[in-house]
């Protein structure tokens, strides 16, 4: 029976700590808000070197992740934000479609009414341009203004 309780016990410490996921916890040193970016998740960052990438973060250790099968120290992120994938295809595709639609009646009231109205195809190709670079509207993390990046083990 001893062996049998201690197999068990020794069977759920096993469990849990194979079980932790590992997340870049993100602290403003002024106000300690911490945020957490879980490991997995599509993220965008910006390097010391000014090289932005865009891909699912992976973490290798305490010092290393791997984004879009780039390795990068911690020490050498610039800015890093969240780029969740839903958000991203819904702002680009309203801002495209917007685009085509003042695009697409700026050139036909041009044609049928009055020829002042070519003028709607400017705004819509810069809509049009604006949704293919991908906008992120969320929050980025920055050294400039005190963001602190570190790695730690999350218990699920």
């Amino acid at each position: 029976m001893k062996t049998l309780i201690f197999f068990l016990l020794f069977l759920c410490v096993n469990f849990f700590s194979w079980s932790q996921e590992q997340a870049i916890k993100i602290t403003n040193q002024e106000t300690q808000k911490e945020i957490i970016i879980k490991n997995k998740k599509r993220v965008r960052i910006v390097t010391s070197a000014g090289q932005k990438i865009t891909g699912r973060l992976a973490i290798a250790d305490n010092t290393t992740i791997f984004v879009d099968n780039q390795q990068l120290a911690l020490s050498d992120i610039y800015e890093i934000k969240r780029n969740p994938l839903l958000t991203s295809i819904l702002t680009s595709g309203a801002i495209i479609y917007a685009g085509a639609l003042a695009t697409g009646f700026g050139v036909l009231i041009g044609v049928l009414a009055d020829s002042s109205a070519f003028w709607l195809t400017v705004p819509g190709a810069a809509m049009i341009y604006t949704g293919i670079k991908s906008p992120n509207f969320n929050r980025k993390y920055s050294k400039d203004k005190n963001w602190s990046l570190e790695i730690v083990s999350l218990g699920t």
